[in-house]
């Protein structure tokens, strides 16, 4: 994959699924899951526009999460230059009230390896966090301690904060809120 054209892209995304106003980047767009997405992906059935290593197995565990019109949802990260989806991003469900009262929520995000490598990840992250920043609610990620470029992303999005480990070994880290 060559690296993604920087020129930013100020059409609104009016396409079916996209959340209100569209999720938009200079790179990318996010696009909210909708039912023939998810249905595609649990099916394992490969679909136009997507890039060939797409969806990934995170993506496939992200499609049991998704609800109808949930804009906490899973969302494709659609790359502007290559029309293609590159991977998934999205929170793991609405925001609930943290042990300090706090709402909170977690995200996940993954691109396909060939789109790895360009920033893609953390623009995509950034965009997602805006959101989230906007609705005062916290947001954390677990990662596991071997996944460095995940752990790089995250540590360039603010999340500096450890909370612990999962049950998985995943490590907990909390961005705090903006």
């Amino acid at each position: 994959m060559t690296e993604p054209d920087a020129r930013p892209d100020t059409r609104p995304d009016t396409r079916p699924g996209a959340a209100p106003g569209g999720v938009v980047t200079a790179r990318l767009a996010l696009v909210l899951w909708d039912e023939p997405t998810v249905t595609a992906i649990r099916q394992g059935q490969h679909q136009p526009g997507w890039h060939a290593d797409f969806p990934r197995r995170d993506d496939e565990d992200a499609a049991t999460l998704w609800r109808d019109g949930d804009p906490w949802g899973p969302r494709s990260i659609v790359s502007l230059k290559q029309r293609l989806v590159i991977g998934s991003i999205g929170f793991f469900g609405p925001p609930e009230p943290a042990a300090d009262d706090v709402p909170e929520v977690e995200v996940g995000y993954g691109l396909v390896p060939a789109a790895r490598g360009y920033g893609l990840a953390t623009e995509a992250l950034g965009a997602l966090l805006e959101r989230a920043d906007a609705a005062r609610v916290r947001v954390r990620a677990s990662i596991s301690p071997s996944n460095a470029a995940s752990l790089r992303v995250a540590a360039k999005a603010g999340f500096t904060g450890l909370r612990g480990t999962t049950e998985d070994g995943e490590m907990v880290m909390v961005r705090a809120l903006r």
